[in-house]
């Protein structure tokens, strides 16, 4: 093996792939290959068809039992290489190897799903495949107290760096709809017999909880609809307050709750602001079952 790169007599897998033509007879071949850096890097090989145990000792790794390697097909899938068995990368469509150590397991979390995978190396394709996602739904990588971040079918996460260890989806180029939320929050509010609504009203996202069933005897309707207004970054960020519509006043004083008497306009109605604060908030954790129980509790508490 050399990694002369411009050697005539190599030819480019991506390219013979690209191209739709089979390896040049006769010819060497670059491969990307990278280690645990995930640094890719091009590596030559001699023979069109090499064993798992090539890619493994091409990067150092060693003893090679304690390796895998893994080719990274075009969808981002993973396929993996057994040791001794010739592996043709330009039949699966592979441009790039991946070798890491197998020692551990690691654990991430997606929506409310516990998931396992026998590799630090995973990919977004793979994510999604594992967690059963329908095709129209994104995934996010949650970053607590950071920007979420989008995952691609073919980016390749490190489950074994600090704060990878949750992940959401959304339903993918969608504006209006329960969509929007993530799906933990819509299994949430699903499995409570809740009947709701998503809108984005002038570029704001508002849950609404309809007919929510008030404290008996409290106030002088027995129902209302409550609004949570999701802020951007949502779930890492806090909603605050909520909103009720009609506006609703208490039974035994015939006024408004404590500081509960500001009008707000969302999606073309006015609502009744409860000016409810949490400072406690725990990304990864809180969500619309955290602001429900805080709505129910705000509303069976209140005085005038």
């Amino acid at each position: 093996m050399t990694d002369n790169s411009q050697d005539q007599n190599v030819d480019d897998l991506a390219d013979a792939i690209h191209d739709g033509r089979p390896l040049k007879p006769g010819a060497r071949f670059r491969v990307l290959l990278a280690d645990e850096t995930l640094d890719f890097k091009i590596h030559i090989f001699d023979d069109p068809m090499p064993l798992g145990r090539q890619f493994i000792e091409a990067t150092g790794g060693a003893p090679v039992h304690e390796y895998t390697a893994t080719a990274i097909l075009p969808s981002g899938d993973f396929e993996d290489i057994r040791l001794d068995e010739p592996y043709d990368l330009r039949g699966r469509g592979a441009e790039r190897v991946l070798v890491a150590r197998t020692d551990r397991k690691f654990l991430f979390k997606i929506d409310d799903k516990d998931l396992e995978w026998p590799k630090r190396f995973i990919s977004g394709f793979v994510v999604k495949k594992l967690a059963a996602l329908a095709p129209n739904y994104a995934l996010w990588l949650d970053v607590p107290g950071g920007h979420d971040q989008k995952v691609n079918d073919c980016d390749l996460i490190d489950l074994g760096k600090p704060g990878v260890e949750r992940f959401i989806s959304i339903i993918d180029q969608t504006t209006e709809g329960r969509e929007l939320i993530p799906s933990g929050d819509r299994a949430f509010l699903e499995s409570r017999d809740l009947s709701f609504d998503v809108i984005k009203s002038g570029g704001t996202l508002g849950v609404i909880l309809k007919g929510y069933s008030l404290p008996k005897g409290k106030y002088d309707h027995d129902v209302a609809d409550i609004l949570i207004i999701l802020p951007p970054g949502y779930p890492d960020s806090p909603p605050d307050m909520f909103y009720t519509s009609p506006r609703i006043k208490l039974t035994a004083s015939g006024r408004e709750a404590r500081a509960a008497n500001v009008n707000h306009n969302f999606a073309d109605r006015v609502w009744q602001r409860w000016s409810r604060h949490c400072p406690a908030w725990r990304p990864g954790v809180d969500g619309l079952q955290t602001m429900v129980a805080r709505v129910r509790v705000a509303l069976e508490e209140a005085r005038s």
